[in-house]
């Protein structure tokens, strides 16, 4: 590290910090108020916008003073447990400006991104009234906006606006909010390390947008099935909290190469480091789940079904589990009462389950809902389903991000950490983050995945393109893919009860292990359908789920994704595409030269576009200097295997 000081004394200055490329500079003015602007490549993208934090009794920065300037330079290296890179080049330029008033500003500069975050130094606890950030765009880029009208939803399909002004004033998105310039450049406002505070949205108004947060409950109650916590009353602050803390980093994402954004790891970097070290049971994989084709297993020779979930059934899942090498079983909700997890179904030996799985070498998770575990239970429930020898917890239904929900979940992850549990947060606001923090949150739902294949047409093809740019930027996701019932545009539609049928031909589906970032990462389907196919079982047997290097060969939003990723010496090549056919060149240069190497290749079939389902398999021998193309159907997409 280098430092280097400097100090100011009035107001009436601008400070400016450029990233360690030089792409990417963020100006604070300090006048009688802060105003920041964005630059790219020396282009205005944000014009002067206010910000500031209004707390009970203070207003910061609003008339400013400013006491000291402090700047670094940090180089230093972040080998993360598990992720899409064995280790990560946290690299960047950092400002801190000191106020009068027991705060500061500390400004951020990476090649990935800008940010910054306001850090109070005060003896008392303070309550923040608001946080203001005006967002105030150069131009009028149009927007992918994940709109919601409530406090409550991240499963959310995107809007396409042509254009920012022409979303209305007041609609509400959940962030991270893509804005995309004419000119190829994407601007991406976000944000990281949100603990003890509320999750922040954006809003449009007749300037530009702002940012917006849910305000500190008052009271809550049951609902939502009786089983949610809801808000019922809130009080006129968004926070109450420590007056010496660091608050959330402002993010601000900026690209013009879309690929990029698939490799951008700018909000985990931003993330308070890990705060325990021993993680020797922390272990991403795959698991087999029973809830989202309904448990039927067509053809078994046992009862299968939502009603005949026992022990017998999950035997039967552990079995195929072992047979294949995937890591899991999930068992999802029944096997408990909903509110005391020691009330075990009688139906379901959890214990002797468990203790199966371990003799086959595989793994236990169980659901709950996240009302099971509260500050006064959560140790006695957590504890004990570490003794009974389960590995992790889906916990579902938070439906919440403000301050005392991102406590709920933060609380969760440090108990399930002494318990030696894995996390599976569903039901539950984007991240930001926190799993750096807590590494054993290996999961967060927190997209439109592919349960809603149940119910409507936003699980499609599009929308698969769109959150791996957007969403995924906060960290893992639980789309739960693996669907082996592939249709067409024309052929799909939603069934539930019963066993569903998802969208985009079945390379499309495989694609996805590829593609997206799930270190929990479930085979959505019935073991039945996977025992039809033994090659594609072969390849979601040994499709890793955390990668040492990941490379794009090719993105654009909306459009195609084309990922190569390797875990040790083999690599793993996906490709998706939207509803357009179209071909995909592959350049095998990102492998080790003078090294041949055996390709797995399932590609669509020559039918696909009639049939989803159609799809081929063949293996050959390629080198680095080796170069194919590969048609994509509609909907389409590939995976290879490359191995020595």
């Amino acid at each position: 590290m280098i430092f280097s000081f400097s100090s100011c004394t009035t107001t009436g200055r601008k400070v400016e910090i450029t990233s360690p490329d030089a792409k990417l500079k963020l100006v604070v003015s300090v006048q009688d108020s802060l105003m920041y602007s964005v630059y790219y490549k020396g282009k205005e993208i944000v014009k002067p916008s206010f910000i500031g934090m209004e707390l009970s009794g203070d207003f910061l920065g609003k008339n400013p003073v400013v006491k000291d300037i402090q700047e670094r330079k940090v180089e230093e290296t972040i080998k993360p447990l598990y992720g899409k890179f064995d280790t990560l080049k946290d690299n960047y330029n950092e400002t801190t400006i000191s106020f009068e008033g027991g705060y500061s500003l500390v400004l951020r500069a990476y090649d990935e991104g800008l940010a910054y975050r306001f850090v109070t130094d005060m003896a008392d606890e303070i309550v923040v009234t608001n946080e203001m950030m005006q967002l105030n765009l150069s131009g009028d880029p149009s927007t992918q906006y994940a709109e919601t009208d409530n406090w409550t939803s991240w499963e959310l399909a995107y809007i396409d606006y042509e254009s920012a002004s022409s979303v209305a004033d007041g609609k509400k998105a959940i962030t991270p909010l893509l804005f995309s310039y004419p000119d190829g450049v994407r601007l991406i406002v976000a944000e990281s390390d949100v603990l003890d505070y509320p999750g922040m949205y954006m809003v449009k108004d007749s300037v530009g947008f702002h940012a917006a947060y849910a305000q500190y409950p008052d009271s809550t109650a049951l609902g939502s099935w009786g089983f949610v916590s809801v808000v019922q009353r809130t009080c006129d602050y968004i926070a109450k909290t420590n007056g010496k803390r660091n608050f959330p980093w402002r993010v601000f994402i900026l690209t013009d190469d879309d690929k990029s954004l698939l490799t951008n790891e700018v909000i985990y970097k931003l993330a308070e480091k890990q705060r325990f070290d021993n993680t020797s049971w922390i272990k991403p994989g795959k698991a087999v789940w029973e809830w989202w084709h309904d448990a039927m297993l067509p053809g078994a020779d046992i009862p299968s079904g939502m009603p005949n979930r026992n022990t017998g059934l999950y035997k039967f899942y552990i079995d195929f589990a072992a047979e294949n090498g995937i890591e899991y079983l999930m068992i999802d909700a029944g096997w408990s009462d909903i509110f005391d997890l020691s009330k075990v179904n009688p139906k379901v030996n959890v214990q002797e389950i468990i203790d199966y799985g371990k003799s086959k070498n595989v793994g236990t998770f169980l659901w709950c809902v996240a009302m099971a575990l509260t500050e006064e239970t959560a140790d006695q429930y957590l504890k004990m389903i570490h003794d009974w020898g389960a590995v992790g917890l889906k916990v579902d239904f938070f439906d919440r991000d403000d301050q005392l929900a991102m406590d709920w979940y933060e609380m969760i992850a440090a108990k399930a950490a002494e318990h030696e549990l894995m996390i599976n947060y569903h039901g539950c606001s984007k991240p930001t983050g926190m799993q750096r923090t807590y590494p054993n949150i290996i999961n967060f739902e927190a997209v439109r995945g592919a349960e809603c294949s149940k119910w409507d047409l936003t699980a499609n093809p599009k929308h698969h393109l769109i959150f791996p740019f957007t969403r995924m930027l906060g960290g893992s996701l639980d789309y739960t893919p693996g669907s082996m019932r592939n249709r067409t545009q024309n052929m799909f539609r939603p069934i539930d009860p019963g066993l569903p049928l998802t969208q985009g031909t079945r390379c499309h589906e495989l694609a996805m292990y590829v593609i997206y970032d799930q270190y929990f990462a479930m085979l959505c389907d019935s073991p039945m359908e996977y025992r039809k196919y033994p090659d594609i079982m072969k390849f979601l047997s040994d499709v890793p789920v955390s990668f040492d290097e990941t490379i794009v060969l090719d993105a654009k939003i909306g459009e195609y994704a084309v990922l190569a990723k390797r875990k040790g010496d083999d690599w793993y090549v996906g490709a998706l595409t939207d509803w357009t056919a179209r071909n995909v060149d592959i350049d095998f240069t990102f492998l080790q030269e003078c090294h041949g190497y055996t390709l797995y290749l399932y590609k669509d079939g020559e039918d696909a576009n009639q049939n989803a389902e159609s799809y081929l398999y063949e293996t050959k021998k390629v080198t680095s200097e080796s170069k194919i193309t590969i048609p994509l159907s509609a909907g389409g997409g590939f995976v290879m295997m490359l191995k020595k």
